[in-house]
């Protein structure tokens, strides 16, 4: 009876189920309690795409804090409760599924009661469920990530729901395409459901885009308070007075009307999705900030100000607030001639006179067959960062002298216009060579050294090293693409001295400038899925790989560099006072999670 019931098609739509049962957690939730489609009206129409029986694959494409993830929970809880089938949920890495699983799915299964009692707890006895998989009458529910290929490949799924696609790899293992992989798991059901969400990234990687140009691309429409036109919100109509987002305001594109942020949230209430393309069969959405009830518009312009500096910030508030792909112009990037001719009177070779705004020091080093290329990098507020050296080692790096003298190196006590003395904080050793235990055999003798190597492809800036048994020693992974992309592409554009700006000494040859814009991007296909490589060609590229290894050091560490500024700005005023020697800046200082990274 129960099975027969299962199959019976479903009274309500995901929308209406939302509205009945649905309950939002306090950890998962700003306004916990009971979910209702009114406070944000837009999501209505995404719910019920993903429960109509016509549709079989919809495309989410949108900004952040529009409530995707939200969507994603609530048709979750409607196949569980009221479709039951089995359902795959593929975020970009294990970890972020199992994250998921228990920040977001467990809270709202436990306050839920139409979920609370279909899902035994993973810790009673024989109740067949684990973090990543939960049983329930009619269905299961499995949850994985793009990276791992043995989740994307077994056994038949009707349900398929692909988040943030634009951050999974491009081939899962050697398997191919995540996307492909799971999609094919569906073929063997009629009524099968892909949906795919993502806040996007870059044009030529991202996968949310084209699926979304291929969809039938429907847009959120409301009507002017004043003319009553219906419009999609766009950033071209938000207006402000120079310089003071505090005056932002949505202006209607037909009467010039305009919106303060709360006739802008009433209009949702009368908004109506429209389809660009009604004869195509994907069903298609695109949402930005200026659609969520939680975000006001002042908001909205004060995080632009701060974002357009640089490249790198611009890009990340298109994407994260646009909810638009990130067009690079024509991929620009810095000559080295351009850049040599910045070089600055200054002069840190024997440890003197380094720039003021310097408060925290890394080191990064390459290596060679036949020697050692170290740079040390000066960092400041904004990862404003000054070079301060480049020095060469010659020698076999099998030989013990070459690293004493880059354990010299590590020594040195850097001394600021004002006295202050700033040791190197961090050095970042290259271990992918021919003389990897020689790297590790320094690191485990240094504490402020790492061994590091790097790997290509979509992956977090640093990784941890594994655990080892036997006190086997691995490296932290460096992403050196990503890490390649925000220096060439973003911070060797920045033109004015502050946040992210890139300072040089005039004791930096014109060589060191060639090898550090030696690579340039190439878009590549993997299974028919485009990603972005660095190549050097046949182009010398040691002073870039030493700068990569330096900015990596200020991600592994995180130094809290307004707090450094602030110490040795109190130190300088108490030797002036005769209060206290020249000290070495504390390696102690509060880390935080980087604003400029």
């Amino acid at each position: 009876m129960a099975r027969s019931q299962a199959r019976q098609p479903p009274k309500l739509t995901l929308s209406q189920w939302a509205d009945a049962y649905l309950m939002l957690s306090a950890e998962d939730a700003s306004e916990p309690g009971k979910y209702s489609t009114s406070r944000a009206p837009y999501q209505r129409g995404i719910l019920d795409a993903i429960s109509d029986p016509a549709v079989s694959e919809v495309v989410i494409m949108s900004s952040a804090q529009v409530g995707k993830t939200l969507i994603a929970k609530a048709a979750l809880g409607y196949y569980i409760d009221q479709d039951p089938a089995p359902i795959l949920i593929v975020q970009p890495t294990i970890e972020m599924s199992e994250t998921f699983s228990k920040d977001r799915l467990a809270p709202m299964i436990r306050d839920t009661p139409a979920l609370r009692g279909k899902i035994a707890d993973p810790r009673s006895r024989d109740s067949g469920n684990t973090i990543l998989h939960k049983r329930f009458p009619g269905g299961h529910l499995t949850m994985v990530g793009a990276n791992a290929p043995a989740g994307l490949a077994s056994r038949p799924i009707r349900v398929v729901i692909c988040d943030e696609v634009d951050r999974y790899p491009a081939s899962a293992g050697t398997e191919g395409d995540p996307v492909s992989l799971a999609k094919a798991r569906t073929k063997t059901f009629h009524n099968r459901k892909l949906v795919l969400m993502s806040t996007p990234g870059d044009e030529a990687t991202s996968r949310i885009a084209p699926a979304f140009e291929a969809s039938d691309q429907r847009h959120y429409l409301v009507p002017c308070h004043s003319c009553g036109h219906l419009q999609r919100m766009r950033w071209a109509q938000v207006r402000w007075a120079d310089g003071d987002p505090q005056t932002a305001h949505y202006e209607c594109e037909q009467c010039s009307a305009a919106w303060t942020d709360g006739q802008r949230i009433e209009a949702l209430q009368s908004g109506v999705w429209v389809a660009t393309y009604p004869d195509r069969r994907v069903a298609g959405f695109h949402l930005s900030e200026f659609y969520s009830p939680f975000r006001m518009l002042s908001q909205i312009v004060a995080e632009f100000l701060a974002a357009k500096i640089s490249p790198e910030t611009l890009k990340t508030w298109t994407n994260t607030s646009l909810g638009e792909v990130w067009r690079d112009a024509g991929g620009d990037r810095r000559q080295p001639e351009l850049l040599a001719r910045r070089r600055e009177p200054y002069d840190c070779s024997d440890s003197q006179d380094v720039p003021q705004g310097v408060v925290w020091i890394s080191a990064g080093v390459d290596t060679q067959d036949d020697r050692l290329e170290c740079e040390m990098v000066g960092w400041g507020i904004g990862e404003e960062s000054w070079g301060l050296d480049h020095v060469v080692i010659d020698g076999n790096p099998d030989a013990p002298e070459v690293w004493a003298r880059l354990e010299d190196q590590l020594a040195r006590m850097f001394v600021r216009e004002d006295g202050a003395r700033l040791p190197v904080s961090i050095m970042l050793i290259d271990s992918g060579g021919h003389h990897t235990q020689r790297v590790y055999d320094f690191a485990r003798k240094n504490r402020r050294a790492r061994a590091c190597v790097g790997r290509s492809g979509q992956r977090a800036e640093v990784t941890r090293p594994s655990k080892s048994s036997g006190g086997k020693m691995t490296p932290w992974v460096i992403g050196v693409d990503q890490i390649k992309a925000q220096l060439l592409q973003s911070r060797l554009l920045v033109e004015t001295p502050g946040p992210r700006y890139c300072h040089f000494p005039d004791t930096y040859s014109d060589t060191w400038f060639e090898q550090l814009c030696a690579e340039v991007a190439v878009t590549k296909y993997k299974h028919g899925v485009p990603y972005v490589v660095w190549d050097a060609g046949r182009r010398r590229n040691e002073a870039l790989d030493c700068r990569v290894l330096a900015m990596a050091g200020v991600r592994m560490e995180r130094p809290n560099f307004e707090a450094l500024a602030s110490r040795l700005e109190t130190e300088a005023q108490m030797r002036k006072q005769g209060g206290m020697p020249p000290t070495a800046a504390a390696d102690t200082i509060t880390r935080r999670k980087s604003n400029y990274w």
